[in-house]
């Protein structure tokens, strides 16, 4: 073997030891991001589940509010119906005078 072609084995050796080096450090670098986004899915995952449950909550309280509303247009609709009667029977208390 002559010497330039111990110099190229030599370079060629040292290029394949960088590449399964550099092979290693972004194995374990992909590694490291597969569990980042594994976490991040693990997060989002969370994340719509209380969404769902703060939808449910609102509905439920939007629900609420608009039967307390009716229920207060009732009580003052009720009180002007009795606010008329008394006002007609005070007239008829006068016709009858």
């Amino acid at each position: 073997m002559t010497d330039a072609q111990k110099k190229t084995l030599t370079e060629f050796e040292a290029r394949v030891r960088q590449l399964m080096f550099m092979y290693e450090t972004l194995k374990r670098e992909n590694g490291e991001l597969e569990r980042q986004i594994a976490g991040k899915d693990g997060q989002l995952h969370l994340a719509s589940e209380e969404i769902k449950s703060l939808k449910v909550k609102y509905d439920n309280l939007k629900m609420a509010r608009i039967i307390t509303v009716r229920q207060d247009d009732f009580k003052g609709a009720k009180q002007r119906l009795s606010k008329l009667v008394r006002e007609v029977e005070k007239c008829i208390a006068l016709l009858n005078e």
